[in-house]
């Protein structure tokens, strides 16, 4: 990828992040910016505003870097396991036992609190039901064999990129856990379905340097000559 189609790469996924953050977190916290609506605090609102798009900042360069060591991590499993077919199946296995890690162990979930069983259901859809739309177009716009490898980024990388949040114990964690995985959800479909794309774009870019190079080349030359 060329240094101008990485830069647009990147500044793209921070506005998706930025702006996915701040509208779910005017939702989910909105007790909280009501206060400042009721009281006609302007500013104050705004700097809450502001301060969430610089937190879905935060959220789209870990989910950035995420990536990037995703395409490592998968070349490396691509290479170790020999061929692509039993890679996608020890995926498969790795998202299971995530998809239960999540239920069983970091979402605490008890029968006593059916709201807070409710929330993380819902997330626990969202994660699942956003990664397999994400890896069914991925596959559809690409290659077929795509499929498994979008699920697991969309999934397991996802998990990993929203651990720290679900570890904590203390504080208003519900609302942050949910803020936090909705801009991750969005910058990571975003990264795996647009990066074609832009790699084709940098293909482009550079067949048409080298075309202008030949052709100052070949210019020069016939200067010379004549």
């Amino acid at each position: 990828m060329t240094i101008r189609n990485w830069i647009k790469f990147f500044f793209n996924a921070l506005l998706i992040g930025g702006l996915t953050t701040a509208i779910v977190g005017l939702i989910v916290r909105w007790e909280f910016f009501s206060q400042y609506v009721s009281s006609g605090e302007t500013w104050q609102f705004i700097g809450a505003f502001l301060w969430m798009i610089f937190l879905g900042f935060t959220m789209s360069v870990v989910a950035q870097m995420g990536f990037f060591a995703y395409l490592t991590v998968h070349q490396f499993g691509v290479n170790l396991f020999k061929t692509l077919t039993l890679w996608n199946w020890v995926q498969l296995l790795i998202i299971s036992l995530v998809l239960f890690d999540l239920i069983f162990f970091r979402f605490r979930l008890t029968s006593g609190d059916t709201s807070r069983t409710i929330l993380y259901l819902l997330l626990l859809v969202s994660l699942v039901g956003v990664g397999i739309v994400t890896a069914y177009f991925k596959a559809k716009w690409t290659k077929k064999h795509t499929l498994i490898s979008a699920l697991f980024f969309m999934i397991v990388i996802t998990t990993l990129e929203w651990l720290p949040a679900l570890m904590v114990r203390s504080g208003n964690i519900d609302s942050w856990v949910t803020i936090l995985l909705y801009p991750l959800l969005a910058v990571n479909a975003y990264q795996i379905l647009m990066l074609p794309k832009y790699n084709r774009q940098s293909d482009e870019d550079k067949a048409k340097l080298d075309a202008r190079k030949k052709a100052r080349k070949k210019a020069t030359a016939t200067a010379k000559a004549k």
